[in-house]
């Protein structure tokens, strides 16, 4: 079966990295043409420029749907090789391999996922009063991470690489220092330039204990905190240099565990620091940006993926049947607050196309909400709690999520209960936003 794999599994995957490499998406800007990578108008869509996201936006979802018929079979493939593995496993529900990954019950997940949709009003308060500030009846999907103005919050490369490692250096000196070296020694490819992939990782070279991570670095403070997340997953291996090969697998759950952790650091730093109401407002919108990406994105993301493995059971899935789960999916996560949806997401996002880990949606939320209730600690601590903190980290490749927060935190996260404190520290976030925007 691994052997088949190869050529078979993987293969679907990799060939869908070579096509987005090559999709090129015309935009016309102060009367000049240009072709964008995926990367770029991702990055575009977060314009000040209703009028310019929008047509950003039209121009991206044309690029999926020519691509869409040959998303749609790397997709399909991609799930009836896993159903067939799992039959013949004899394991007759898709998220067992996940969660068997993950480390984590099926109790654990649910308690997350119940927590997240009894305290979805807020935000869909905060979804609300964006659209009110911007002048329009409901969001569309293009305004969904739109800035509220033109304020300058951008930084340079050099001026985010500083900031980063002035506020690790608060809670743990180690994660700055380490972090200071990676920019010293260039282990990052941040460039903004065409042909470029969307989203950023980090990876790891084993043998030599170094670590490089790739983004497109255009100075958001989005940009930002993605940096500083990926220098969190480059810290967690980091601290793990001297533990014996098996012992450092950790999930991909508790992986987002140090790189949420770090993202949480600087983003609250970038608010205190703020030199001007609009520039605060602007900040914690980001953040209320990311609340509602892990409580409602990336729900919608679960929501569809267990579907269509469902009706995958049953035969191939067509471009149009896709299209309908992923809106469906949208509107129930999104609580139906928005006034247009993404139907093509099911193409553009590519981590439904990763092979090396399935469903690479819910881990995302979990490492958000732990690192929430890590990060209140920390704050209590300072840099007292950094060995705690290493600690943790260390162990997050020799125990189950259950023994590792018992154990490190004294939680139980099968409780909703666990998970409603993440969600408290996300809430104040937007209390405090909708404070400030208040008429």
């Amino acid at each position: 079966m691994n052997d088949l794999a190869v050529d078979g599994y993987h293969s679907w995957s990799t060939l869908y990295d070579t096509v987005v490499g090559k999709i090129g998406i015309e935009v016309e800007q102060d009367g000049k043409k240009e072709v964008l990578s995926v990367g770029q108008a991702e990055n575009r869509m977060t314009s000040p420029d209703r009028e310019e996201r929008e047509s950003v936006f039209a121009k991206y979802t044309e690029a999926w749907d020519e691509q869409a018929d040959f998303c749609a079979e790397a997709l399909n493939h991609i799930a009836g090789f896993r159903n067939s593995v799992y039959k013949h496993r004899k394991w007759d529900n898709v998220l067992k391999e996940p969660l068997d990954i993950n480390r984590m019950s099926d109790d654990t997940l649910q308690a997350m996922w119940q927590a997240i949709e009894e305290n979805k009003e807020l935000f869909v308060t905060y979804l609300n009063r964006k659209a009110s500030l911007l002048g329009v009846e409901k969001l569309s999907w293009a305004d969904v991470d739109a800035p509220l103005s033109n304020v300058d919050t951008k930084m340079s490369y050099d001026e985010g690489a500083s900031f980063i490692v002035e506020q690790f250096q608060s809670f743990s000196p180690k994660m700055a220092e380490f972090s200071k070296h990676a920019f010293e020694k260039q282990w990052i490819e941040a460039e903004d330039r065409a042909g470029k992939r969307p989203g950023g990782f980090c990876t790891g070279f084993r043998v030599k204990n170094e670590t490089r991570i790739f983004m497109t670095y255009s100075g958001t403070p989005s940009n930002v905190s993605t940096l500083a997340h990926e220098l969190g997953h480059a810290f967690h291996s980091y601290v793990m240099d001297d533990m014996p090969f098996l012992a450092t697998d950790y999930a991909m759950n508790v992986a987002e565990t140090a790189s949420t952790f770090a993202e949480m650091v600087v983003s609250d730093a970038a608010v205190r620091n703020a030199k001007s109401k609009e520039e605060k407002i602007a900040l914690l919108e980001d953040k209320a940006q990311r609340s509602v990406a892990f409580f409602m994105n990336i729900h919608a993301r679960f929501l569809f993926e267990t579907r269509f493995y469902e009706e995958r059971k049953q035969g191939l899935v067509p471009v149009e049947r896709l299209k309908e789960i992923m809106v469906e999916a949208q509107k129930e996560a999104f609580c139906d607050s928005l006034g247009s949806y993404h139907p093509y997401f099911w193409a553009s996002k590519l981590h439904f196309y990763i092979t090396d880990v399935p469903f690479y949606n819910f881990p995302y939320t979990f490492g958000y909400l732990f690192s929430a209730s890590i990060y209140a600690i920390a704050k209590q601590e300072g840099t007292r709690f950094e060995e705690k903190y290493i600690a943790l980290l260390r162990d997050t490749a020799s125990m189950t999520v259950e023994e590792l927060a018992m154990k490190h935190l004294n939680e139980d996260v099968t409780k909703p209960e666990f998970w409603k404190k993440g969600i408290d520290v996300a809430m104040e976030d937007v209390k405090e936003f909708l404070e400030l925007t208040h008429d």
